[in-house]
């Protein structure tokens, strides 16, 4: 796993899957031009965060792809494409996805599996959420993928690194909540704080693209970072504003964070499963 990854902080429109692709090649071309092998987007950046009832309009079937993603089909086959999107599964649920366009396909990587329904969000009442958290190998590397509230579950991130990952990429929409007369946006704070924890205890990359923009009322507040195995923070996008960053992914950075600290090689997978199934057990007897 050595390559360089861009992340693409956009300002998707909402419901016009033209003008986010061609947004999305845009994008790709700048990664592309910095040596990227791999360009990550927002979630549901094609399509914008509040589509509602025009989920099913939007929706993309990975065994046959509308002709509008035959851009982003074509530009795969010189730059991997990871990109958020609706999802019509096999059995018709539509689902809060990321798509991996490449070498000239695509296929889905990632049903989000926690979709949110509190305070502002709704999720649930349009998206069923997915039910498989698995790494993939790819020509880069062995990686995984979560959406936005994915992230704030640690198991997700946990079982992904258990299963290989040596890069975790969350696409994410994370709205802008001010509080407090701190000087640093609170909500990015929060973020980051996660996000070096996770790669510090994981020994892995993390990478946060998250989206920026106003849409429907809600402010959507960038801050895009990809965070090394050591806990570091490799590169930062600002707040606010469309930017591209990139670092290099390197799997030495992984060995020798899990060589100097081996808390992650020595983890007990197997007193973590039976532990859970006694504690569930319990809870069926209550």
């Amino acid at each position: 796993m050595n390559f360089t990854l861009a992340l693409a902080q956009i300002d998707p429109v909402l419901g016009n899957l033209e003008r986010n692709v061609d947004k999305h090649l845009e994008f790709i071309e700048q990664a592309r031009a910095a040596g990227a092998a791999l360009v990550l987007f927002p979630e549901l950046s094609l399509t914008g965060y509040s589509v509602r009832d025009l989920h099913w309009d939007l929706a993309l079937n990975v065994r046959k792809p509308p002709s509008v993603f035959d851009p982003l089909l074509k530009a795969s086959r010189g730059i991997s494409i990871l990109a958020g999107g609706v999802e019509e599964g096999p059995s018709y649920a539509l689902h809060n996805a990321a798509f991996l366009f490449d070498n000239g396909t695509v296929r889905t990587v990632h049903r989000k599996t926690y979709p949110p329904t509190y305070g502002m969000f709704e999720e649930l009442r349009y998206f069923s959420p997915g039910s498989s958290v698995q790494a993939f190998d790819m020509s880069l590397g062995r990686i995984g993928v979560l959406i936005c509230e994915d992230l704030w579950h640690l198991s997700l991130p946990y079982i992904l690194a258990q299963d290989g990952a040596e890069l975790i990429a969350a696409l994410v929409a994370s709205p802008t909540r001010v509080s407090g007369a701190e000087e640093r946006l609170q909500m990015a704070s929060l973020n980051t704080e996660n996000h070096k924890t996770y790669a510090r205890l994981l020994s892995t990359y993390i990478a946060f693209c998250n989206r920026v923009g106003y849409e429907d009322g809600v402010n959507f507040w960038g801050g895009s970072e990809i965070v090394g195995p050591g806990g570091d923070v490799v590169v930062s996008a600002p707040l606010f504003d469309e930017n591209l960053i990139v670092a290099h992914i390197e799997e030495e950075e992984v060995r020798r964070a899990r060589r100097m600290s081996r808390h992650f090689l020595d983890e007990n997978p197997d007193l973590v499963i039976r532990e859970l199934e006694r504690i569930r057990k319990k809870r069926g007897e209550i």
